[in-house]
């Protein structure tokens, strides 16, 4: 069987009922939840627009209460086994400044623009059209095929972990969530914020030096597995000071090479600082403008929370991904280095003042040994580390049938070698037996997901359809 013939038949169709679901700014919202809606109106939304595609298409389908829904074809009852393809309909919000509106997909050079077009709205209709060809082709299965719709991917994961406690587990599977070949190992994940218990006086400056600094306020980020390309800071003080750190900073962003801008009001300097944006799991290539922001302060005379919140984060965070100031470095072959990334900096005299970390261990390494290094060291500044959400470190053997019939399905749509990858990010997939990422980032292409002007290209999108269309027939059929 054509499978890409098959899928270029339908990829107008395929395009118009993507950019329905790409309009939908489906980011997590816990203002806007409620019954049936657990992570917002737009995710439920969402939701609801998949599964009214899947109903249309003959699919069985199930709204598990706004947590989950799914689609699903095959011979067997719905209580049957199953082959699982997992994906989500949840995004990262836009932030940055975008060539063309994040929720208005735009096609140029051959390339689709828009939020979750790579992250994980285009693979989850490409494996939603795959299904639809199978279907149609009218082969025969011996299993059930399952397209599972998750809500939560980007936050907690709280849609999945709802999903295992209600369903019955797949034979295996795989997450179009990541990179082509196939991902057979994952970094493990600790989230979870360190929070500095706050001792001194906030309201004023340093009643020792009136000559001193009070750093009103700080803010970096916002989600947590997203470098902060942005961060910004308060501090009040006497003018000719606030004058002259003023001065300090601008020749700071010049050696740095990094916009930003002071403004002086009030007895008050407010600073501001561009980095650049990255996804959580590869810190080193973003500029982390929070850090970059502390290390500018961290020199200059405080209130001492401040002084300590500043210290700490600087001494342990600052051009340090690796986790070697905090003695919790580790790599191995299958899945590389530790990394860690602060995706959310906050400092405020009256309230809470922390900073998030967003750490990937690899599968040599475990959580037990991290954490009580981790509280070790922030508390000689008197952190504490709140009870942190935990994932495991995933890996699927390279002899399992789900491997070699990827293998295959790759190396014959490609014909270039299928290798086994490893990634820091962490997917669907991990949560399923012997579960696998399978693309749609083909090797060598540049991904924008969770930056501006994420996209996908046009080609790499039908043929992924193609390829996840072979995979579940040829896995539906599979002695597992």
């Amino acid at each position: 069987m054509d499978w890409m013939d098959e899928v270029q038949r339908r990829k107008e169709e395929l395009l118009e009922d993507l950019g329905g679901l790409l309009r939908i700014p489906s980011t997590y919202d816990l203002s806007t939840a409620g019954p049936d809606q657990p992570m917002g109106a737009e995710v439920a939304r969402a939701l609801s627009y998949m599964l009214e595609l899947s109903s249309r298409e003959g699919f069985r389908v199930k709204n598990e209460a706004g947590y989950y829904g799914y689609a699903e074809y095959g011979p067997g009852a719905p209580d049957d086994d199953y082959i699982a393809v997992l994906c989500h309909l949840d995004v990262v919000p836009a932030t940055g400044e975008w060539t063309s509106p994040p929720y208005e997909p735009s096609i140029r050079d051959g390339k689709l623009y828009a939020r979750g077009t790579i992250d994980d709205k285009g693979p989850t209709l490409a494996a939603f059209y795959a299904l639809k060809i199978v279907k149609e082709s009218g082969l025969a299965l011996k299993r059930n095929i399952r397209l599972i719709f998750g809500t939560n991917e980007e936050n907690q994961c709280r849609c999945i972990e709802h999903y295992k406690v209600m369903e019955k587990k797949p034979l295996t599977g795989f997450a179009p969530d990541a990179d082509f070949p196939i991902v057979h190992a994952e970094k493990g994940q600790i989230n979870t914020r360190v929070v500095l218990r706050q001792i001194g006086a906030s309201a004023s400056a340093n009643e020792n030096d009136r000559s001193g600094l009070f750093l009103a306020s700080f803010f970096a980020g916002g989600v947590p597995n997203m470098v902060p390309e942005a961060a910004r800071a308060r501090v009040a003080g006497p003018e000719e000071r606030l004058e002259a750190l003023a001065e300090e900073f601008r020749s700071y962003l010049a050696a740095c090479g990094r916009p930003g801008q002071v403004l002086l009001e009030d007895g008050e300097a407010s600073f501001h600082l561009e980095g650049k944006s990255a996804h959580g799991m590869e810190p080193d290539q973003g500029i982390n403008a929070g850090l970059l922001l502390i290390h500018f302060l961290k020199d200059y005379s405080f209130q001492e929370d401040a002084q300590r919140f500043l210290a700490c984060t600087d001494a342990y965070l600052f051009e340090d991904w690796r986790g070697r100031a905090l003695g919790i470095a580790s790599e191995d072959e299958i899945t590389g280095p530790l990394t860690i990334n602060s995706g959310i900096i906050q400092y405020e005299p009256e309230g809470e003042s922390f900073f998030h970390i967003n750490l990937r261990f690899p599968v040599c390494d475990d959580d037990s040994r991290i954490l009580p290094q981790i509280e070790k060291s922030v508390g000689k500044y008197g952190f504490i580390v709140e009870p942190p959400i935990i994932k495991k470190p995933h890996h699927v053997d390279r002899l399992h049938p789900v491997i070699q019939v990827l293998q295959r399905v790759y190396r014959d749509a490609t014909g270039e070698e299928p290798k086994l990858l490893s990634t820091g990010g962490g997917t669907y997939a991990a949560h399923i037996p012997n579960g696998v990422a399978f693309g749609p980032l083909f090797p060598g292409k540049v991904s924008l997901a969770h930056q501006p002007d994420e996209f996908i290209g046009l080609d790499d999108l039908f043929k992924s359809a193609a390829m996840y269309a072979r995979a579940m027939y040829e896995l539906a059929n599979e002695d597992l």
